[in-house]
């Protein structure tokens, strides 16, 4: 004799509830009374109903698979901790959530409209963002599609109405980071700011500006990597040759500019105090070893996905926008 699966109507007639009733309570729709919850609940431990993942989504024209979209160019996104640890905590939720991840690279902003079309084609649940470019086009492409969107960042309008974002508190750790070398007595600080076109650029730029209050700015921007510090730091020397510390806006461009200082006979911290921001991994390789502001990155790509997987299943979610808080964790640069 063969063993057939328990099947949905089976749990509807055990538990005496409908069968529109027993699906209501396997895809978690909150609209069924816990009495009736319990019952349904009952029903599919005692016959051992396991739900068919593939008509569930089909029912729901879902096809199980999230997209993450990075505005860069394809190799770059590995050359930097960074991103490994926020696709390292998408992907552990999205795993979780039985979903499949595909990931894509975009870099040109004549590409979004392309992008969006093919991301459409694809037929992908909801898609989540990263290293955001100032009016991106895409998100609202998408989301006129009926593509849920969730950033990885705040978006640069901040007068949009977006709670569907994550970000790390990157003003107040930028702002921190600079009072601390307020604080150690460092009076011609300088940033190496990131690209202007990024919301995260310009929030770590505000918290540097918010600490000295006033005081004499020297800033320099650069794109996040090491030679981009590297080059302004060298800026940064010309501009001010006695400055006496530097906030650089992420680890990799505090490296560059490590290795300039270095060049130049210049002792860290005993002449420039450097401090720098993300924590990621990239400091590891900084000697001294790297003062700087630690964000927790995997968190926020957990949160993220997390976030979209809410809004895909039509669950509220309360705590929207999640921004993620900053700490300074203090080594021998600074």
């Amino acid at each position: 004799m063969v063993n057939r699966r328990p099947t949905l109507e089976q749990v509807a007639a055990r538990a005496k509830v409908s069968r529109g009733t027993a699906s209501r309570v396997v895809n978690g729709d909150g609209k069924v009374s816990a009495q009736t919850r319990a019952a349904v609940l009952q029903a599919i431990d005692e016959l051992g109903y396991v739900p068919n993942r593939a008509a569930r989504m089909l029912a729901a024209r879902r096809t199980g698979t999230v997209a993450l979209v990075m505005s860069e160019e394809r190799g770059r996104p590995f050359e930097q901790p960074y991103f490994g640890h926020i696709v390292r905590g998408i992907s552990s939720a999205v795993t979780a959530a039985e979903t499949t991840l595909t990931l894509t690279f975009t870099q040109s902003s004549a590409g979004r409209a392309d992008l969006a079309d093919a991301l459409r084609a694809q037929r992908v649940d909801g898609v989540v963002m990263v290293s955001l470019i100032r009016e991106d086009p895409l998100p609202s492409l998408l989301e006129r599609y009926g593509v849920p969107v969730v950033l990885g960042g705040r978006p640069h309008d901040s007068g949009a109405a977006r709670p569907d974002y994550v970000d790390a508190d990157n003003r107040g750790g930028a702002r921190r980071a600079v009072e601390y070398l307020i604080g150690q007595g460092r009076r011609r600080i300088a940033t190496i700011a990131g690209p202007r076109d990024t919301s995260v650029g310009v929030d770590r730029l505000a918290g540097y500006r918010e600490a000295l209050s006033g005081g004499r700015e020297l800033v320099a921007h650069g794109d996040f990597s090491e030679s981009g510090g590297a080059g302004a730091m060298l800026r940064l020397l010309d501009l001010e040759p006695s400055l006496d510390a530097v906030f650089a806006a992420s680890d990799n461009m505090a490296l560059g500019a490590l290795r300039v200082l270095e060049r130049h006979g210049r002792r860290v911290p005993d002449d420039i105090a450097v401090v720098g921001f993300e924590d990621a991994g990239a400091e590891r390789r900084a000697r001294p070893r790297l003062t700087t502001v630690h964000q927790p990155t995997e968190t926020m790509g957990r949160r993220s996905a997390e976030l979209l997987l809410s809004r895909i299943r039509g669950i509220p979610v309360a705590d929207a926008p999640v921004i993620c808080d900053t700490r300074l964790v203090v080594r021998e640069s600074a």
